[in-house]
């Protein structure tokens, strides 16, 4: 299954890594993770944000889930979960660590039955959330 993965580059990076193990455990799962922290799509030459934008909403035009870490504010993954849910109506896993002090109002009231939220706080709980949204969504 094709997955898009979300999380902050840009904006607060604190959980950056929590978002590298996403990935990771998307691909250790047998699942395409579509995201530019995956070394399977690393591009060789930076690219402008026009090309990020083009780039990233073909990546989720193309994916059957999308699994976005939100611990910390990033417009960006907002922006991609908004597309997500409201224009390729796709579900939505949206994890974040149980030490994060401000989830966003627009995550957490959201009422999209699309959209899943998780609090993890550990690795292992990190995937099992993924893997039971997964399997909830037709997967393995």
């Amino acid at each position: 299954m094709i997955i898009y993965c979300a999380g902050p580059i840009k904006g607060n990076t604190t959980y950056q890594q929590n978002y590298v193990q996403i990935v990771q455990i998307v691909e250790s799962l047998g699942h395409a993770a579509l995201s530019e922290m995956s070394s399977k799509f690393h591009s060789s030459i930076p690219l402008n944000a026009k090309q990020i934008y083009s780039r990233d909403l073909k990546w989720l035009d193309g994916s059957k889930l999308m699994i976005a870490e939100v611990s910390g504010p990033s417009l960006g993954v907002g922006f991609e979960i908004a597309y997500a849910l409201f224009h390729k109506k796709i579900p939505v896993l949206a994890v974040y660590h149980e030490k994060a002090d401000q989830i966003s109002s627009m995550i957490h009231g959201c009422n999209d039955k699309k959209l899943t939220i998780k609090k993890y706080n550990d690795l292992d709980d990190l995937v099992n959330n993924i893997k039971t949204f997964i399997s909830n969504n037709g997967g393995n």
